[in-house]
């Protein structure tokens, strides 16, 4: 096979090309990796205590989580801790006491303080009445250090050297910024953040043999918060009285958004089309209004001109005698019906009791069942009237 020198001259420059378009490729673009964060997915899309039951049980602590207390049917142990995430004044007041007499038996109980209401104080409830503290309107953020010593750190305090992992200035190391704070009514607590001005965040109380901590929020248990370091620092500081003594019962509150919410935010892909579609179609089937359409003509002769036309031209043509017998005989149809005696009689006896029946005189009788003189009009009317008011009278 013989190979031209043009055709070797296109390859080769088909392969320098090729060649410098890689290595363009190379040295201007490189490998990298990219994290994309994904939505969460089944429980952790409404579980909000999801990834802190996963770090305990990842720790060597036994911890359940579910969505209403149900003490009836999962009773907390003497060793356990219970955590409810919601407003403590959705609890009843049978969940409230069956809860303070198993703290007094050794358990430890974590709530939050009740969100603020608008336009009147925020109500306490029934936990927070019978452990006599009071929420408060005041507002700040608490900065989360390292502990040193086991020392609490307050916000009265100086944390300006505080510093996370890579030596920057820990800004995001705070919390309760948006939580309710709390005053304690006549009760020593065993260990608390905040003061007294400004209410406290934090407050750790003895309640027979157990304890109750009470928190403004619970913001940095939850999935996207616990991954920084000082939450989890500071929720395992939270968990300390019971940690490996027991289960850890995580009752968070079902916040799973309506029906019509969910088809409007991830079905809309399929309502959409559906909802065109059905625009569409009412459209096709709606009344258009355009111009005004001509009457129909209406019929060029009625009925009685088409009988009262064929009548004239049967006169006109000498059938008169075809027209009474006509008449003659619808007046007999009736009569047959009425007075079946009288139509079988025939001459004076039926116009006797034609007479008898309607009150005119047997003359007239006779008369009208007479044929009409030829070319009589007057005679011709007069008959055909009276036949049809004797038929009028049967």
């Amino acid at each position: 096979m013989k190979v031209s020198g043009r055709n070797v001259v296109l390859v080769v420059l088909g392969l320098l090309v090729a060649a410098a378009a890689t290595a363009w490729w190379t040295y201007n673009y490189e490998y990298v990796e990219t994290e994309v964060t994904l939505r969460p997915r089944g429980e952790a899309s409404y579980n909000p205590l999801y990834a802190l039951k996963l770090a305990l049980q990842a720790d060597g602590v036994q911890a359940t989580s579910r969505q209403r207390l149900q003490l009836d049917d999962v009773p907390p142990g003497a060793q356990d801790t219970v955590l409810v995430l919601n407003d403590p004044r959705t609890l009843s007041v049978e969940d409230v006491n069956d809860l303070l007499d198993w703290v007094e038996d050794g358990g430890h109980l974590l709530v939050r303080t009740p969100p603020l209401e608008r336009g009147e104080a925020t109500r306490a409830g029934e936990l927070f009445e019978a452990l006599q503290l009071r929420p408060v309107a005041s507002f700040g953020c608490m900065r989360i250090a390292q502990p040193q010593g086991g020392r609490d750190r307050s916000d009265k305090g100086k944390h300006d050297h505080d510093r996370d992992d890579d030596g920057e200035p820990a800004e995001h190391a705070v919390a309760f910024c948006g939580g309710t704070r709390f005053r304690m009514l006549g009760v020593e607590p065993l260990q608390s953040w905040g003061d007294l001005d400004n209410g406290y965040a934090y407050a750790r109380l003895a309640h027979g043999e157990g304890t109750v901590d009470v928190v403004a929020d619970f913001n940095f248990l939850t999935n996207a918060s616990l991954e920084r370091p000082a939450s989890s620092t500071l929720a395992r500081q939270l968990l300390q009285p019971g940690w490996k003594r027991g289960t850890v019962h995580l009752v968070y509150a079902a916040n799973m958004p309506s029906l019509w919410r969910l088809l409007l935010e991830t079905a809309w892909m399929a309502w959409l089309p559906a909802l065109l579609a059905l625009a569409a179609w009412l459209w096709l089937r709606t009344q258009r209004f355009g111009p005004r359409l001509p009457s129909p003509e209406p019929a060029r002769r009625a009925l009685l001109e088409h009988v009262q036309a064929s009548g004239e031209h049967l006169w006109r043509y000498g059938r008169a005698s075809a027209l009474y017998a006509a008449v003659r005989e619808v007046f007999m149809a009736r009569l047959r019906r009425r007075d079946p005696l009288a139509a079988a009689l025939d001459g004076r006896a039926q116009a006797e009791a034609i007479a008898l029946r309607t009150g005119v005189t047997i003359a007239d009788v006779e008369h009208a069942l007479q044929t009409p003189r030829p070319n009589d009009g007057a005679d011709f009317r007069h008959r055909i009237a009276r036949l049809l008011q004797l038929r009028q009278q049967l």
